[in-house]
């Protein structure tokens, strides 16, 4: 089988493309380098799949470039791609409907364009449900961030895609995703960072929001099931099933890295959410899934992937 995967040279997008090789299958990647974070981070978490025999790689602005070749031949398509975070899409609002509209829209037209896929996988975000996200696909969606609502509209431009023509759409919600290769923008790399290197943790807010975790390899596991086997049409939440505090988790990191946390209040994010916690239990009926990775297993990984890249050079980490 063929397998496009957008944002192929991103965490979690990465472990998809590997993933999906040491399964078996032939995988196009796409990914057009943003300046969201630094590109050498991204070359060394694409390095593994583009050495593979079955891996072809495309370098495509979804949102500007000829998708013809990309598309052609594709099975089922994995759209990762997009702008992520919350912080930056107060200040760049263009940036993000670019990346996570238009984007979308251009490849759901050049998927029914080309016809023969079989299912397209929008992967949204918990951020659609807003300040409170704890509970099943039924929760009302009403995003706190421009984030949130350039994801729940490239939502709802796969389900109109779906009714309209056909194209065989699955949106799922990733819920807190962590473990190697995490951006180093998100919570638990700048918590990890910090511990390792005995610099203060910004904490913003009181450090009792509550996190329902994904590690990466159940989110794959998910992500895979969904383009393999979900009804089109549907939506599901994919997450952890294990509830911290912010606060719990930087107690963990302190105890498994063995060293302490220099923590720092800051004022609350603009947007940022107080409770995440998926319900999956429709995910678990349809497809018979389920999270495996306890949470401390899950930071210890991630902490092990960070110690050991915190030790190799830099020029040598770029040229990975």
């Amino acid at each position: 089988m063929t397998c496009l995967v957008t944002g192929c040279a991103g965490f979690i997008g990465s472990h998809l493309s590997e993933r999906l090789l040491a399964d078996g299958h032939r995988v196009a990647g796409v990914d057009c380098f943003t300046d969201y974070y630094a590109r050498p981070v991204k070359d060394r978490n694409l390095a593994p799949a583009k050495n593979h025999p079955n891996f072809t790689f495309h370098e495509t602005d979804l949102s500007a470039d000829r998708l013809a070749d990309a598309v052609a031949g594709a099975d089922v398509v994995f759209h990762l791609a997009g702008m992520p975070g919350l912080n930056r899409s107060w200040t760049d609002f263009d940036g993000y409907a670019r990346h996570n509209l238009t984007a979308t829209q251009r490849l759901l037209d050049a998927v029914k364009a080309a016809g023969g896929v079989r299912k397209f996988v929008y992967v949204s975000t918990s951020s659609v449900y807003g300040r409170y996200a704890s509970g099943d696909e039924m929760l009302p969606t009403r995003p706190s961030s421009p984030y949130g609502v350039t994801k729940l509209a490239g939502e709802n431009l796969a389900r109109v895609y779906h009714d309209e023509f056909g194209v065989p759409t699955v949106v799922l919600r990733y819920f807190s995703v962590y473990g190697p290769r995490q951006r180093p923008d998100m919570g638990y790399h700048l918590f990890i960072d910090a511990v390792l290197k005995g610099n203060p943790i910004k904490l913003t807010g009181d450090g009792l929001q509550v996190r329902g975790n994904t590690y990466v390899s159940d989110c794959v596991d998910a992500t895979i099931a969904a383009g393999m086997h979900a009804l089109p049409g549907e939506t599901f939440n994919v997450g952890g099933g294990e509830l911290t505090t912010v606060i719990d988790v930087i107690r963990k990191i302190e105890r498994i890295a063995g060293r302490p946390a220099i923590i720092e209040r800051h004022p609350n994010r603009k947007g940022d959410q107080i409770a995440t916690g998926a319900d999956v239990g429709k995910l678990a009926r349809h497809l018979g899934w389920k999270p495996t990775t306890s949470l401390d297993e899950g930071l210890a990984e991630q902490i092990a992937w960070q110690r050991a890249a915190l030790r190799t050079p830099a020029k040598t980490r770029a040229a990975a």
